[in-house]
């Protein structure tokens, strides 16, 4: 089969390269020619684990290309993947801009009946919108939508044995249920994984599961800050509500908050969805409440200990929003860093992965190195902020000797069972005893 993916980042990208992978002839194309001429001498502008092998191995096999003329690559393609970014507008709302722009252009340029694959996030009624922009083309344009489930770091498993596939197309259009059934085919050898419904339906689901994980961690950060308040541990309280099997383990960790590309934007759209149809979405109001104040809380325990921020030198292990990726967007750690800029102290920050894209935002304003046990030297608190394997289990030893003073935040409570105040440490984690 003939794919074109329009749109090059996160997304376009697992899903171009994967879809190469189970044997279709794909092109992601971008206008941006910078990115383009990038992919084409096998530079990705993402780091997702596994991706980069894909794309090179099917690069030269020439099932997969890149090309900044999206133009050409519809008129050749039978399925043509909606791929663009859906910022959000200053009201919570989606930017569907560059969406409506894709479906004007392959309304434009079909060469034959097409398939168009809506794979960005948008809210309910973007389907219905889609169809509308296309109706006047020469050629049928089937308008799918096919929300992706995606976890950075473990994107290319994901699309390669997913939990399930939701697409969302009329009822009458067997074409278009053919195509899409055929195209995932390769990934549901096993067990059927496509959820069938109608677009409506698959629009609401994408944000509605994005928000209830949300949902769960904001939840979760409140009882780590009632269980701080009453001698709780909210490790014990996660084992026991977890061993429940109504609810589960997954997403009942407490933290710093939660960041990232997909649910701060997404609970702020359902928000916003429900208020266009005046429904207050009020646990989800809720939630991005709690996770606003959430992210503060690092920045909260650093006073609580050193007072006054100015002049003091505070590390950081862990720049991304989580590991396995190189997405700093919405991390708690820029968060924290900004508010120890504003208060005067000094960064100094280690990343495995992000450290360059940190680099880039922050320039000279904090000190980004390539060595964990560097960041750490002189500093008067350690704050732990992404769990990246290398940092699990350190050398606290030599932590205690390099550091001014034996301070350590844990914001993922990585260490909370490692006995720290024993080794000489002033130790505080988020919720537990420590």
């Amino acid at each position: 089969m003939k794919i074109c993916v329009v749109g090059s980042g996160y997304v376009g990208l697992v899903t171009g390269c994967c879809l190469a992978e189970i044997g279709n002839h794909v092109v992601c194309a971008d206008l941006d020619k910078k990115k383009i001429e990038g992919l084409n001498n096998g530079v990705l502008p993402i780091y997702e684990p596994g991706l980069d092998d894909i794309a090179k191995r099917n690069f030269a096999e020439k099932r997969l290309s890149f090309s900044d003329d999206p133009k050409a690559c519809v008129k050749e393609a039978d399925v043509v993947f909606v791929a663009v970014g859906t910022p959000s507008r200053s009201d919570g709302g989606a930017h569907l801009g560059y969406v409506d722009d894709v479906a004007k252009m392959i309304a434009e340029n079909a060469t034959k009946n097409i398939v168009l694959v809506l794979k960005s996030t948008v809210p309910v009624g973007t389907n219905k919108r889609v169809r509308n922009i296309v109706k006047h083309s020469p050629h049928k344009v089937h308008v799918v939508s096919n929300p992706e489930f995606l976890k950075e770091g473990e994107a290319v498993n994901d699309f390669m044995r997913p939990d399930r596939i939701v697409v969302g197309f009329e009822n009458n259009d067997e074409h278009a249920r053919a195509m899409m059934h055929r195209l995932y085919h390769p990934v549901c050898l096993n067990t059927e994984k496509i959820v069938w419904m109608n677009p409506e339906s698959a629009e609401m689901t994408k944000y509605v599961a994005n928000t209830m994980l949300a949902m769960r961690i904001s939840f979760m950060n409140e009882v780590a800050g009632l269980c701080e308040r009453v001698g709780a541990d909210v490790h014990s309280v996660r084992h026991g509500v977890g061993s429940d099997q109504r609810i589960g383990t997954r997403f009942l960790y407490a933290g710093p908050g939660y960041g990232g590309s997909c649910f701060p934007k997404d609970v702020s759209a359902l928000v916003h969805t429900g208020r266009e149809h005046d429904v207050e979405i009020e646990l989800a109001v809720a939630t991005d409440r709690v996770n606003q104040r959430q992210k503060g809380i690092l920045v909260r325990k650093l006073r609580k200990h050193l007072g006054d921020l100015r002049g003091h030198k505070i590390a950081v292990w862990g720049l991304a929003f989580k590991p396995k990726t190189d997405d700093i967007r919405e991390s708690p750690a820029i968060c924290m860093i900004d508010s120890v800029i504003a208060d005067g102290g000094h960064v100094s920050a280690h990343d495995p992965i992000a450290g360059e894209n940190a680099s880039k935002l922050y320039k000279d304003k904090i000190n980004v190195v390539d060595d964990q046990y560097e960041a750490a030297k002189g500093a008067e608190a350690l704050v732990l902020v992404t769990e990246w394997r290398p940092y699990q289990s350190p050398d606290f030893e030599r932590l205690k000797e390099i550091m001014a003073r034996p301070l350590i935040i844990d914001g993922r409570n990585i260490w909370s069972t490692y006995a720290l105040k024993e080794l000489g440490f002033e130790y505080e984690g988020i919720g537990v005893i420590g």
